[in-house]
C-alpha cells in the first residue's frame, strides 16, 4: 500500500508510475481526500482545545460568581461536544475513503522496468540450454501421462470438476520427488529455512500480501460449518424453500448468503501461494535488522479460482485449481532488497539447471507485472510438446508495499526509530509445471519418461517411467 506522505511530496512521480501501468493519474483525487481528512482532524483538535479551555474558564467564572459568563461557557462546551463528534466522524469517514482508494492501487514499478501494455513488451535477459531435438514428434504432457495410465483427468472431473487431475504410481511419486528435491536444494544450498505453514488463512493475511480486496474473485473461500448443537438443520432449512421458490437461483448462492448471516461461521481463505502465510510471519512485528535477511521456504498445496482464465489451457495441468508449489520468501532491509531479488531468481534458476530443463528468464513489463510487485522476473521452461516457453517461476521484489499493509518493521538495536521491511517472493518452483517440463523434455519415442539424474535418489531407483510403473 502507498504512503500518502510520499504522494503528497512526489505527486508527479506517482502519477507517472501509474501511467506506466496504463492507469490514469490519481494523485489529485487522493490528495483532495487527504486534505479534507487533515482539515477535519485540525478542526477536531481545535474544537477539543477550545472545549478544554472553556471548561477551565467555567471554573474561573464560577469562582468569580459570574453566573452569566459561566452559563454562556457551559452552552459553548455543549455545542463543542457536538462539533467534536461531527469532526471526528468526518475525519474517520474521509480517512476510510482514502484508505479504500489506496488499497486498490498497484505498486510503483522500479525505474528499470520496461514500460509496455502486456506480455509482448517483456524483455528476455538470459537463456540456459538449447531446446532438445527429437527424432519423433514430441507429445504434450497430458498425452504422455494418459497413455501411461498415470494421469487421470476424467476421474478428477467426477470427483471435483474441471481443472483438477489425479496422478498415480510413478508420476505421483515423481511430483513428490520434485517437491522434496527443491526443498532440499533451497534449505541445503541456498540458506532458506523450511516452514510448514497453515494453508487456511484469515482476511488480514490475504490483505497483507495484497490478494484482498482487489482479487477476491481469484480466491477460494472456506467457511467453518461446525455449528454448535443441532443448529445446522435449522440454519440451512431456508435453502430448500428458497431453491424451490426460484429454481433459477443456484443453491450455492443461497448457501453463501446463509453462511454470511450465520453468527457462528468463521471465514478462511485457501492460500493461492505460500507467499501469504510466509510473508505474514513478520506481520505486526519489529524485526531486529541483524536477523535480516530472513529467508523461508515451504512446499504447500495452492488453490486458485482462475476467474480470469476461462478457456485458457483447458487441457492438461498447466492451469489448475489445486497444485503444489515450493515458495521462497525473503524479508530484508530496504538497502538489500534489490540484490536479494537477483539472488532469489538465481536460486529458482538453479532448480531448472540441476534438472537439465532449458529455460529463459524475462523481466516483466509494467503492463504484465503483478499488483504488489516493483519488479518481476519470470522464468519460462521450454515445453517441447507445445514448442514454446511457459512460465514456471515468478520472482518479485515488492519494496515496502506489503510491509505497510502488514505493519512489518525493522530497526537496529541502537536506533530509536523503525522503518518498514522490504518483502520478496518467488516460486522455487511450481511443482506441477516442473513435472510437465520433466515429462516433455525427458520423453522417449516409446512414450516412457526418463527420470533426471537429480531426482533418482528420490525415486527409489526408478530410472524410467513406463506403463508398468
Amino acid at each position: 500500500m502507498h504512503d500518502i506522505r510520499f504522494i503528497r511530496e512526489n505527486a508527479a512521480a506517482f502519477d507517472q508510475a501509474l501511467k506506466n501501468r496504463a492507469l490514469p493519474p490519481l494523485s489529485a483525487a487522493l490528495l483532495a481526500l487527504d486534505e479534507k481528512r487533515r482539515a477535519a482532524i485540525a478542526a477536531h483538535e481545535a474544537a477539543l482545545a477550545r472545549r478544554n479551555a472553556a471548561s477551565k474558564e467555567i471554573g474561573q467564572a464560577m469562582a468569580q460568581k459570574d453566573t452569566a459568563r459561566a452559563d454562556a461557557l457551559k452552552a459553548e462546551v455543549a455545542a463543542l461536544k457536538d462539533a467534536i463528534a461531527a469532526k471526528q466522524a468526518e475525519a474517520d469517514a474521509t480517512g476510510g475513503d482514502l484508505q479504500k482508494q489506496l488499497e486498490i492501487i498497484p505498486n510503483m514499478p522500479l525505474a528499470d522496468v520496461p514500460v509496455g501494455p502486456d506480455e509482448t513488451a517483456n524483455v528476455e535477459v538470459r537463456r540456459h540450454l538449447a531446446p532438445p531435438t527429437f527424432a519423433f514428434a514430441p507429445k504434450q504432457h497430458f498425452e504422455l501421462g494418459e497413455a501411461l495410465g498415470l494421469m487421470d483427468f476424467e476421474a478428477a472431473v467426477k470427483i471435483s470438476g474441471a481443472r483438477f487431475v489425479v496422478l498415480k504410481g510413478a508420476l505421483a511419486r515423481l511430483e513428490r520427488a520434485l517437491g522434496q528435491f527443491m526443498l532440499d536444494l533451497h534449505t541445503g544450498e541456498h540458506g532458506y529455512q523450511e516452514v510448514n505453514p497453515p494453508i487456511l488463512v484469515r482476511d488480514h493475511a490475504m490483505f497483507g500480501t495484497a490478494q484482498l480486496p482487489k482479487f477476491t474473485e481469484d480466491q477460494f473461500m472456506a467457511a467453518d460449518m461446525l455449528w454448535r448443537g443441532n443448529r445446522l438443520g435449522e440454519i440451512l432449512a431456508p435453502l430448500d424453500g428458497a431453491c424451490a421458490a426460484d429454481p433459477t437461483v443456484p443453491p450455492s448462492r443461497v448457501l453463501a448468503g446463509l453462511i454470511d448471516k450465520a453468527p457462528t461461521s468463521e471465514q478462511f481463505w485457501l492460500i493461492p501461494t505460500a507467499e501469504v502465510p510466509l510473508t505474514n510471519l513478520v506481520r505486526e512485528q519489529i524485526v531486529d535488522e541483524a536477523l535480516l535477511p530472513m529467508r523461508v521456504t515451504a512446499l504447500t498445496p495452492c488453490f486458485r479460482a482462475e476467474a480470469g482464465s476461462a478457456g485458457r489451457d483447458t487441457r492438461g495441468m498447466l492451469r489448475q485449481h489445486q497444485f503444489m508449489k515450493v515458495e521462497m520468501v525473503s524479508i530484508t532491509t530496504p538497502e538489500t532488497s534489490l540484490a536479494e531479488h537477483e539472488r532469489m531468481t538465481a536460486c529458482a534458476e538453479t532448480v531448472l539447471k540441476k534438472l537439465g530443463i532449458p529455460f529463459r528468464t524475462i523481466v516483466l513489463c509494467t503492463g504484465d507485472m503483478g499488483f504488489a510487485s516493483q519488479k518481476t522476473y519470470d522464468i519460462e521452461a521450454w515445453l517441447p510438446g507445445q514448442g514454446t516457453f511457459r512460465e514456471i517461476s515468478s520472482c518479485s521484489v515488492c519494496g515496502d508495499f506489503q510491509a505497510r499493509r502488514m505493519n512489518a518493521r525493522c530497526k537496529t538495536k541502537d536506533s530509536k526509530g523503525t522503518r518498514f521491511v522490504h518483502t520478496l517472493n518467488g516460486s522455487g518452483i511450481a511443482v506441477g509445471r516442473a513435472l510437465i517440463a520433466v515429462m516433455e523434455n525427458y520423453q522417449t519415442a516409446d512414450g516412457s519418461i526418463t527420470v533426471p539424474d537429480a531426482l533418482r535418489p528420490y525415486m527409489g531407483g526408478i530410472e524410467r517411467i513406463t506403463k508398468a510403473n
